[in-house]
């Protein structure tokens, strides 16, 4: 099985401040893993939210499967995570605080072949957290291009 499939959500990062992360598997139909696996998959503009108990991530784009016939699947359909009813109580109760959201980060193929979600509850980041961290960014990389230079 390829394990090479990793779509980070870089934007996740920026705009919040992560606090806890959690893995959950993402139930799929049809031609889904396909596309999956040929990478034709976004999380940048997608969030979480919980419905009847269940978590389920919206807004995540799984590109139409281009050899698939008439069973192919909607690409930005509403997929529901798996997750045990410990991790969903203690989410819930996490998010139900003000200005927390959850926000997945990573979505990635693990060793059995199975489709796998990195989702953290994260609160979001006030302009000044965001200037701070880009100022951090920059001293890194100019610290690590003095270093190769050298």
């Amino acid at each position: 099985m390829s394990t090479s499939i990793s779509i980070k959500n870089k934007k996740a990062s920026f705009e919040y401040i992560l606090l806890s992360k959690y893995t959950a598997g993402v139930c799929l139909t049809g031609t889904e893993i396909k596309s999956i696996r040929s990478g034709k998959v976004s999380i940048n503009e997608s969030y979480c939210t919980f419905i009847n108990n269940e978590l389920f991530i919206k807004n995540m784009h799984i590109a139409v499967y281009e050899y698939g016939n008439y069973n192919n699947h909607e690409p930005k359909r509403d997929r529901k995570l798996l997750l045990t009813k410990r991790e969903l109580r203690k989410i819930s109760l996490q998010i139900k605080e003000k200005g927390l959201t959850v926000v997945p980060t990573l979505l990635f193929i693990n060793e059995k072949g199975l489709v796998k979600i990195e989702i953290a509850v994260a609160r979001g980041k006030i302009l000044y957290d965001k200037s701070e961290s880009l100022k951090t960014k920059d001293m890194q990389r100019e610290s690590s291009h003095r270093l190769k230079t050298r």
